[in-house]
């Protein structure tokens, strides 16, 4: 007889208009790795929610055993009392505060009504061993780079004497070497007797690291199998409902002429006016094609597009900007970019893309209110036409356009910021991680989007740390290192490989 340490059955969840779990089982074997995959919306996070306490008792249906014992949630305190804790794709841990006080924070270890700081200090050196890391208790979390505060998490997770810890898209905002660091590390937990659920769109991690796989569609349960029985093929072919016979949708592009020239961008660090965030930047784009911009995280790229755009705090001191072969003053805010024909999409959607509690047709209109206004006036009628005709030619599944954001699955939320960005009719996007933590089905459609965009003129830069994508998706690459261009590659001359643009993104030159 098998040794479950989680077994939830029948667990049917309905949101207003919406089924998002229909009847699901999923299983959880004691001491082993369990991936749980799907498309953005098929139900991982909702099922995700009812295991850690957030739906509770009486919003579902169905029943959950942990343990052995059957469990009734009436808040999260009782799924951690069962020994269950979650570490969610967007960190919780709060950025003023030192690392001992983020592990203990609502656990305080107290005496006498008093927080005990020594054995605090002395717990919280113990759990970060456990993290293999050196880093000193009275550390502020803001200092920390994205890696450490991951891991950090999970040191604040084992504080809690956690029997099953759920890992949420745990290495979408990582470096390769963070990512590595942290496989490695959940390994290591797994031989001292930790149960994982790993949820990741990156199917190559789950090859690597998980024992079993169950796969979600539609909030349904389709398959669990062990890991060393699948493919990441067969994967993906139950992930979407049908065989994809590639990743990366095979187009060429037929480039015009440039349609945005970037020459010597200068942009100096606010609290060091002598060193500088970039430096001499230079670039171009012409109509009709993608052009990728690759690095390693901290190289430039997202504070290279967001100056561009007028969002960055720190302003460029030196560099011109021609727009269509004009040459403009650079931009003090994203309207005047907006109202000049650039458009710049953010890596992080929750935070700068979308309004999560205002529904999508607030949304999507939100940058282009000029063009559907009189006199002050919104022409509701032709909002909601255009609206609706944007979400279905993207494909976005909602039940209405007045829907909230926060309510669309990651995918989907991708997509509204697509079309918020289309409606302000730009000549020039610039896409910034534009798949980060999407699906293989959603990533997909993402790129066909791409490509049609393309076709009718537009010109693309994409910025991404999946390096796989920048190759199959870019007809000219660009590579940063440190604030400044160190190679620039282009698809049609020759066959561009991983290991050519991380030299550069090293500081090596092309």
């Amino acid at each position: 007889m098998e040794d479950y340490i989680l077994e939830m059955r029948n667990i049917t969840k309905e949101f207003p208009g919406v089924k998002a779990l229909d009847d699901v089982t999923f299983c959880v074997k004691r001491g082993e790795i369990h991936a749980l995959v799907g498309e953005n919306g098929a139900g991982k996070s909702t099922l995700m929610k009812i295991l850690s306490g957030v739906y509770t008792t009486g919003e579902y249906t169905g029943e959950m055993i942990v343990n052995g014992t059957r469990q009734n949630y009436s808040c999260i305190k009782d799924s951690e009392r069962a020994g269950i804790s979650i570490i969610y794709q967007e960190l919780g841990l709060v950025s003023t505060m030192t690392v001992c006080e983020n592990i203990f924070l609502g656990n305080e270890l107290v005496s006498h009504g008093i927080i005990d700081w020594d054995t605090e200090n002395a717990a919280c050196k113990r759990l970060l061993e456990k993290v293999k890391l050196k880093e000193n208790p009275g550390t502020v979390i803001e200092t920390l780079g994205t890696g450490k505060q991951q891991l950090i998490e999970i040191a604040k997770a084992l504080s809690k004497n956690v029997d099953l810890l759920i890992l949420d898209e745990p290495t979408s905002s990582l470096t390769e070497a963070d990512s590595k660091n942290l496989l490695e590390l959940l390994s290591q937990l797994r031989e001292s007797g930790l149960t994982c659920i790993y949820i990741s769109h990156k199917l190559n991690e789950v090859m690597e690291i998980t024992d079993t796989v169950t796969v979600l569609r539609d909030g349904k349960t389709i398959v669990t199998k062990p890991t060393s029985e699948v493919t990441e093929s067969k994967l993906i072919s139950w992930m979407v409902g049908r065989d994809m016979t590639e990743v990366y949708p095979i187009t060429v592009h037929e480039p015009g002429e440039i349609v945005l020239e970037v020459k010597d961008w200068t942009v100096p660090m606010k609290k060091e006016p002598n060193r500088f965030m970039l430096d001499h930047v230079s670039l171009n784009v012409r109509k009709g094609e993608i052009v990728g911009i690759a690095g390693l995280m901290g190289a430039g790229r997202t504070e290279f597009a967001m100056s561009l755009f007028g969002a960055l705090h720190e302003k460029p001191v030196e560099g011109e900007i021609y727009l269509n072969g004009e040459k403009m003053e650079r931009f003090k805010h994203p309207r005047e970019a907006i109202d000049a024909g650039l458009m710049y999409l953010s890596e992080d959607r929750k935070r700068y893309g979308l309004l999560l509690s205002s529904d999508l047709r607030v949304n999507i209109t939100l940058s282009s209110l000029n063009k559907l206004s009189r006199a002050g006036i919104i022409d509701l009628d032709r909002e909601s036409e255009k609206v609706t005709k944007g979400i279905r030619d993207l494909n976005v599944k909602t039940p209405s356009i007045l829907q909230l954001a926060r309510n669309l699955s990651g995918g989907n939320q991708q997509k509204v910021v697509i079309v918020k960005a289309l409606f302000t009719e730009p000549g020039v996007l610039i896409l910034d991680e534009p798949t980060r933590g999407i699906d293989v089905g959603s990533k997909y459609e993402i790129y066909q989007l791409m490509n049609r965009l393309v076709e009718q003129g537009l010109g693309i830069v994409m910025i991404s740390s999946e390096l796989p994508e920048v190759i199959n998706m870019s007809d000219r690459i660009y590579v940063m290192c440190e604030g400044r261009i160190t190679g620039e590659f282009h698809a049609s001359e020759t066959k561009i490989t991983q290991e050519e643009i991380l030299y550069c993104a090293a500081g090596g030159r092309a």
